[in-house]
């Protein structure tokens, strides 16, 4: 499947992708049982998402686990340099065919809501994986603590997606716990534990930006990570400015979540992005 984009100069960058990036990222555990479930919804989702097919109970229900909220800056890529914010709440069914060609009902983890600050990236992340890529405005800051601070302000508070927000979605800072030494991480040593890393995403909507397009089929994407030098550290997730005004529906960001989150640095990371799978669920099997 190809699409012609020359005219607003986007170039088709076809998976796989092999990059190589910095990583703050910060893990959570979210139930669906729990006190704060309805209110992971009014986060989770961009708008154009949130009123489509990608968040409707067709295309699965919140099924909880480990969730991430991760702040990329891609120093290497098939599109160039880019920051990226992704927010993973957790697992999600879905309906898939079984080798004997039965649906079953399985789960894995879903990329719900994702910016990015340029639109070659923004294109391809949808076009190849599903991936609900919106752009915006990152806005990084060395702290005099030693803190990185970085603020995300998302370029679609309307349909045209034209000009980004005056008020950052999310605020974030990261610092390094002293005299701890970096160590190797990776996302196959999760699965060991019996966590699914491979993300299992929902055809994303065509928004009014021709780049913000979408997709028919579902995709499932195996998602490798490496870091041989992965720091830990704290993140401070509070959301208010410098007056102490809330810019955030939620104080910490995140429903239910604390002000201050371990997390870790991941310097120099490779992240493998596979060409997906891919498979239409006849709405009869929803």
């Amino acid at each position: 499947m190809s699409i012609v984009m020359e005219d607003i100069d986007i170039k088709e960058a076809p998976a796989p992708w092999k990059c190589v990036a910095q990583v703050y990222a910060v893990y959570f555990y979210s139930s669906p049982n729990s006190k704060h479930a309805a209110d992971i919804p009014t986060v989770a989702y961009s708008p154009l998402e949130r009123e489509s097919f990608f968040a409707s109970p067709e295309a699965g229900q919140f099924a909880g686990g480990v969730g991430s909220l991760m702040f990329v800056r891609y120093s290497d890529t098939p599109v160039g340099q880019y920051d990226e914010m992704a927010i993973i709440p957790g697992a999600y069914t879905y309906r898939v065919q079984d080798e004997k060609g039965k649906w079953v009902e399985r789960k894995n983890p879903r990329v719900t809501r994702i910016y990015v600050s340029q639109k070659q990236t923004l294109f391809n992340g949808r076009f190849n994986w599903n991936i609900p890529k919106h752009l915006a405005r990152f806005e990084w800051t060395d702290l005099a603590n030693g803190a990185q601070q970085v603020k995300v302000f998302p370029f679609d508070g309307d349909q045209d997606e034209a000009s980004a927000s005056l008020t950052p979605l999310v605020q974030a800072s990261f610092k390094t716990v002293p005299y701890v030494p970096a160590l190797p991480l990776s996302t196959k040593w999760i699965e060991y534990f019996g966590v699914n890393t491979a993300l299992v995403q929902p055809p994303v909507p065509q928004g009014k930006p021709r780049e913000v397009v979408g997709t028919e089929q579902w995709c499932k994407c195996p998602l490798g990570q490496y870091s041989s030098k992965t720091h830990i550290g704290w993140f401070d997730l509070r959301q208010r400015d410098e007056a102490g005004n809330l810019t955030a529906l939620f104080e910490n960001f995140w429903p239910g979540l604390g002000r201050w989150q371990l997390g870790v640095r991941m310097d120099d990371t490779a992240f493998d992005l596979p060409e997906g799978e891919y498979w239409r669920v006849p709405r009869a099997n929803l």
